[in-house]
């Protein structure tokens, strides 16, 4: 609940510019291939649907990158992105 003397200003973003949205999803897809490289899994907040469809490009951008395919779950506060479940093939040789 606010108390009725809170006097800070509602924080309001800005969107990202095609330029800036395009250096994010560049810069953002190497720092997450890291981090799935080295631990399996990457979690950020992601609280606006803006933030959500960017990390999932960035996650989708990881993913050809390290040539596996990503999945990204999305609660609507923070998003996870996790390298794909990946089953046997049917045509796989056992």
């Amino acid at each position: 609940m606010t108390h009725p003397y809170d006097t800070r200003p509602a924080v309001r973003r800005t969107p990202l510019n095609a330029d800036e949205r395009a250096r994010a999803e560049a810069n953002f897809a190497q720092l997450v291939a890291g981090h799935l490289a080295e631990k399996g899994r990457f979690r950020i907040t992601a609280d606006s649907a803006e933030m959500v469809d960017l990390w999932q490009t960035v996650a989708r951008r990881a993913g050809d990158m390290l040539g596996r395919p990503v999945v990204s779950y999305a609660n609507g506060r923070d998003i996870v992105i996790t390298f794909a479940q990946q089953t046997p093939s049917l045509t796989a040789h056992v």
